[in-house]
């Protein structure tokens, strides 16, 4: 594929899809989006609304050819599935931006993607819950495309736009400066993805003609929870102190992993679930990722950008983040 090719993006608007529209446009794409119209296009696509969940929602899509398609959908497989079936002969490649969290759980470090994932059906409605969802619109888009079809299982995604919260409560937490409870240990190592370098593994992907599913997230090990945290300070030139807290402390505090000190979980089984995962095939097939710093530091002056300096959170995600009084409890420990 060369400059002038045809993309077509379901969603684009916020996050993992704004930063495929980004680079699509970088490279000289032409790129249509198809969204609600909830936010506004970036200048250069061409824009197509519909609500895909509703009757008719995707009446826009009834006519037109696109060399790819890329599909970040992450509620009812059935809306994949409808989606797929329409634009089956008049799309090449279909990309599903789908989930590490369609394989079983538990499971061990070293996980492939082989690995048993949960049962699902591109059939299932706006009932079922964020796996099954991923791996039901997996299955769907399989149906129609076939080897034509991309999956591309992402892990924990950070970077600019990022619209779930972690990244940007820590560089908030971090920029208030003072004593900063950091989960240990200081070592831990973290498996992540900037949203920028999945959108350029999608793309060039496609321009390679792979198909099948890839875990898109970096080695474990390429940042730890020290470098990320020391990226947050660096970046945000705060006064804060890092006061690194044993795991079993932050138990007693009552502070929940994941949520209340987002990116961060205790080592352990769900640790090594979500970041110490094998990414061999994505790396093999020209995956790249950028430097923990410039990840930070990109999305620090991103969230300058935002009124206040707030960043949108996903409503049918948890909030994220720590009360300062319970912080400061767990600090006096």
């Amino acid at each position: 594929m060369t400059d002038g090719t045809r993309l077509l993006v379901l969603g684009g608007t916020e996050f993992v899809g704004r930063a495929v529209v980004d680079d699509a446009l970088a490279r000289g794409w032409d790129v249509t989006m198809f969204h609600r119209g909830t936010r506004d296009a970036p200048p250069g696509v061409r824009d197509l609304r519909g609500d895909r969940s509703a009757v008719g929602g995707l009446d826009a899509l009834a006519a037109g050819e696109w060399d790819v398609a890329v599909d970040t959908w992450s509620w009812a497989p059935s809306a994949v599935r409808d989606a797929a079936r329409l634009l089956d002969d008049r799309v090449g490649r279909y990309v599903y931006v789908s989930s590490r969290s369609v394989y079983t759980y538990p499971t061990g470090a070293g996980l492939a993607e082989d690995a048993p994932v949960v049962e699902a059906s591109p059939d299932d409605g706006a009932e079922v819950d964020y796996a099954r969802a991923k791996r039901g619109g997996e299955l769907a888009v399989e149906e129609s495309f076939g080897h034509r079809a991309i999956l591309a299982r992402a892990g924990l995604v950070l970077g600019p736009w990022e619209n779930v919260g972690r990244l940007p409560w820590w560089l908030q937490r971090v920029a208030r400066g003072g004593p900063v409870l950091a989960p240990g240990p200081r070592e831990l190592p973290l498996q992540y993805v900037d949203a920028r370098d999945l959108a350029a593994f999608v793309l060039d992907a496609t321009e390679q003609g792979l198909s099948g599913p890839f875990n898109v997230v970096s080695p474990s090990g390429h940042a730890t929870m020290g470098e990320l945290l020391d990226a947050c300070v660096a970046a945000t030139g705060s006064d804060a102190e890092l006061r690194w807290t044993a795991p079993d402390v932050i138990e007693a505090a009552g502070i929940a992993p994941w949520t209340e000190l987002p990116v961060w979980l205790p080592p352990g089984e769900l640790h090594d679930t979500l970041h110490r995962g094998d990414v061999s095939r994505a790396v093999a097939a020209g995956l790249r990722n950028r430097p923990v710093e410039e990840t930070v530091a990109d999305t620090w002056a991103w969230l300058q950008t935002q009124p206040d300096g707030g960043a949108p959170q996903r409503a049918d995600r948890p909030r994220v983040g720590l009360d300062p009084d319970k912080e400061a409890r767990a600090l006096a420990l």
